[in-house]
């Protein structure tokens, strides 16, 4: 029997059924109390509601202040695989007849750790630019790491790529490991339209073809897609050419005359191990990540300085009516910090493309990263190195909370600007890590903090505090023990230099104390990244 002729048998039962003393309620009524309508997670009727489509639920509303204007961001959650979707929404999306839509795919490296080897940071901000300037439009924002084969994934490929000196590509890499060349879903993106109460056409910002094909088969009508295309640099050709060869509407990269930046050291490849000391997490990959530089400081090393400033250029590039240096310091190690107007030099290396001084347009920092999945929470954790830990070094050291949120384009980056700040404290001293923790809401995780700003925007909570109350979720929830054991594993050095945001912060984080004291760090010096915070 087909599913058209139950249904169809379900519903006269249920009529007759209902016609009978006693009966059961009819289908269609049976239906409307089961389960929130059309448009319902863009209206609740009551602020305890949570409509559920499909596999999809809604969890939380709030607004999010870009830089290209006003946005409201509705959080959704795959029920099945349990990954947050984000949809931002900008102007009238239910009164429109079409929307300039984006599906984009989460991407770490670059939208948090300021990783420069992919274009996604910059496709994930112009789309939104480009849907602020048509006045309305959707953004779904997908946690689909490496095309959806998550981090631990998409870090053996870039461990593998590296180990063959770019001679393999991304989905050569993926073939070796067994992958598609895509593992991504969008059966989310319907649920959600019927949730929000969209019914426009779409033209979609991509430069895949897949996404359109994958749209259609939902039933979304798409009429068009515009290409969303930037510049390469040498550190993100390879990745680009890539695509480009996989099917992906791309033309720069073939036109490009650009040299390919190659790692500063060998990578090599390796199997897949537990760590010895702590089971649960499997060393899974680790490969070099080219980081933005922070406020046009370019690192530079004894060797390299000369060579960019031959005998009398400095003096040259530091004076003029628009100077193309605007400070220089020795740091430690015998190291240099050299501020470029960038500008300026974007101007100069067009007239002047084989000057040595050219080159700091893209000087990177280095960091090692080191990927981790942990078979506790089926997690991955990250850390990123610099510099190797001598018997007198105290490294610097940060745990860093992500928020999903700042990996966005907001006017106020709190966030951001203190993984700026660590980083920048990393690289002066020229020895340290980093650990990322995914957890938002202070471990509870980003279900929690979207609610926890939805109870505060509405008036159900006056603070965080109560929100977490209310939601029946404790202060801190994050595992330091754990990042302090992989820190342990990087770090020999028993005295270390620790980066807090505040010692009112630190006051707070009764664990984060206890695992220090546990891990046997011994605190050399507190770098306190609040401005108003005595440093001690």
């Amino acid at each position: 029997m087909s599913k058209i002729v139950k249904f169809t048998t379900l519903q006269n039962t249920a009529a007759a059924r209902a016609a009978e003393p006693g009966g059961v309620p009819d289908f269609a009524t049976l239906i409307r109390e089961f389960q929130h309508g059309f448009g319902s997670a863009r209206s609740p009727g009551s602020p305890d509601d949570r409509p559920l489509y499909g596999q999809t639920l809604y969890i939380a509303s709030c607004a999010l202040d870009m830089r290209f204007g006003a946005f409201r961001a509705h959080i959704f959650q795959d029920i099945i695989d349990k990954h947050y979707i984000i949809a931002l929404v900008h102007g009238d999306i239910c009164g429109a007849e079409t929307l300039y839509t984006r599906l984009h795919s989460s991407c770490v490296t670059s939208e948090t750790l300021r990783g420069i080897d992919c274009d996604c940071v910059q496709q994930l901000e112009g789309a939104l630019e480009v849907i602020a300037k048509k006045g309305r439009g959707i953004l779904f924002y997908l946690m689909q790491e490496g095309r959806g084969v998550g981090y631990t994934g998409k870090a053996r490929d870039r461990m593998l790529v590296q180990a063959s000196l770019d001679q393999l590509d991304t989905f050569q890499a993926y073939a070796a490991m067994g992958l598609r060349k895509d593992h991504r879903n969008y059966d989310n993106i319907s649920h959600i339209c019927h949730l929000l109460g969209i019914t426009a056409s779409f033209i979609v910002l991509t430069n895949n073809p897949d996404k359109l094909d994958a749209l259609r088969a939902q039933g979304i009508n798409v009429v068009a897609a515009e290409p969303i295309e930037f510049e390469p640099s040498p550190f993100n050709l390879s990745y680009l050419t890539s695509k480009a060869t996989g099917g992906h509407h791309l033309t720069r990269p073939a036109a490009s005359d650009i040299e390919r930046a190659l790692p500063p050291e060998p990578v090599t490849a390796f199997r897949p191990h537990a760590l010895a000391h702590a089971r649960r997490f499997i060393y899974a990959a680790s490969y070099f990540l080219p980081i933005k530089p922070v406020d046009n400081e370019i690192l530079l090393n004894a060797a390299q300085f000369p060579k960019i400033f031959p005998d009398g250029t400095l003096e040259r590039h530091l004076t003029g009516p628009r100077p193309l240096i605007t400070g220089y310091r020795l740091i430690r190690n015998n190291r240099f910090l050299v501020r470029i107007d960038k500008p300026a030099l974007v101007t100069h290396a067009r007239a002047h493309p084989d000057d040595p001084v050219t080159g700091l347009l893209t000087t990177p920092y280095w960091f090692r990263t080191h990927v981790y999945y942990d078979i506790v929470t089926s997690q991955d954790f990250v850390v990123l190195t610099h510099g190797a830990p001598g018997l007198a070094d105290i490294p610097v050291i940060r745990i860093h909370s992500e928020s999903l949120f700042n990996r966005f384009p907001l006017r106020a980056v709190a966030n951001r600007d203190k993984m700026k700040q660590s980083i920048h404290h990393i690289v002066t001293y020229g020895v340290g890590a980093m650990l990322l923790l995914h957890n938002d809401g202070r471990g509870a995780g980003f279900g929690a903090y979207a609610t926890d700003r939805m109870m505060s925007e509405t008036g159900q909570a006056l603070s965080t505090d109560e929100a977490y109350r209310k939601l029946g979720v404790g202060y801190d929830s994050r595992d330091y023990d754990a990042a302090m054991l992989l820190l342990r594993h990087h770090i020999p050095n028993e005295k270390i230099q620790m980066i807090m945001n505040s010692p009112a912060s630190l006051v707070k984080k009764n664990e984060y104390a206890a695992a220090l004291n546990a891990h046997k760090f011994d605190i050399e010096k507190w770098i306190f990244l609040d401005d108003h915070a005595d440093e001690k």
